[in-house]
């Protein structure tokens, strides 16, 4: 029986570590070809050729989201490497949070360029090919964080409010091309994401609880099998997971 996995053409961004990097080892051992972007090219190279070397199929683009032209690289790879584009998995994210009036506005706009503008640019260089196939899946990842408001969190919170609304507004606008749309909203998982806080004091907090009670990146990698292998016909819209024990 087919796990509607196999042999579809699956992009992902952040794919040299954490969730990213988990999700393409699993989707690639299910049989998926994974193209892999990512800014670090000796990680995305160890990832490809691990994958290779199982007898998987990747390649890896050196990709920065918050450029248009790199992004678009990526997914045309994807379409001349392996004839088609079944999936983006919008996964590239920052998290440098920090109190709104420490005025770290350099983080501000990275994060609204690589969580915000990051996903559109996916959007934008996968949905073409999928209305000329008339099928693919969109995933974006939110957060926990894009359900709620938390001190400390205002301008990451926003940018994962963001994509839950973009997501929404694509899910309604793509039906006449059969287009999936999901997007994730992942608690405390144990990633780098907790290195990109500056703030002192909140970057020990915040890894501490991380990684007492965070769950491992796999976790999403599930998640993303499981939107990924229901039926043509189904669409899973959201998933929303923390670990058992996380309150908030």
């Amino acid at each position: 029986m087919s796990n509607n996995i196999e042999n579809k053409v699956i992009v992902i961004t952040g794919a040299s570590s954490g969730m990213g990097e988990a999700t393409a080892r699993d989707l690639a051992a299910k049989g998926a070809k994974v193209v892999l972007g990512a800014r670090r090219a000796d990680k995305l190279d160890a990832v490809v050729k691990d994958i290779t070397d199982a007898g998987g199929k990747a390649v890896a683009v050196v990709t920065d989201v918050t450029k248009l032209e790199d992004v678009q690289r990526l997914v045309d790879t994807a379409k001349e490497k392996f004839g088609r584009v079944d999936v983006i998995f919008n996964n590239a994210g920052l998290m440098p949070l920090s109190p709104l009036e420490s005025l770290r506005i350099g983080e501000w706009d990275q994060m609204i360029d690589v969580n915000m503008k990051g996903t559109l640019y996916g959007i934008a260089a996968a949905l073409p090919y999928m209305k000329e196939q008339k099928s693919g899946q969109v995933i974006n990842v939110s957060s926990v964080y894009g359900h709620k408001v938390v001190a400390t969190g205002a301008v990451y919170c926003a940018t994962k409010h963001a994509v839950r609304a973009i997501s929404e507004g694509l899910r309604q606008e793509v039906k006449d091309y059969n287009i999936r749309v999901t997007t994730i909203s992942p608690g405390a998982v144990k990633t780098e994401l907790t290195s990109h806080i500056t703030e002192p004091g909140l970057a020990e907090n915040v890894t501490d609880v991380v990684n007492e009670i965070g769950v491992p990146a796999n976790t999403m990698a599930n998640m993303v099998a499981f939107a990924i292998s229901q039926p043509d016909d189904v669409d899973v819209n959201e998933i929303l997971f923390r670990p058992t024990v996380q309150p908030q």
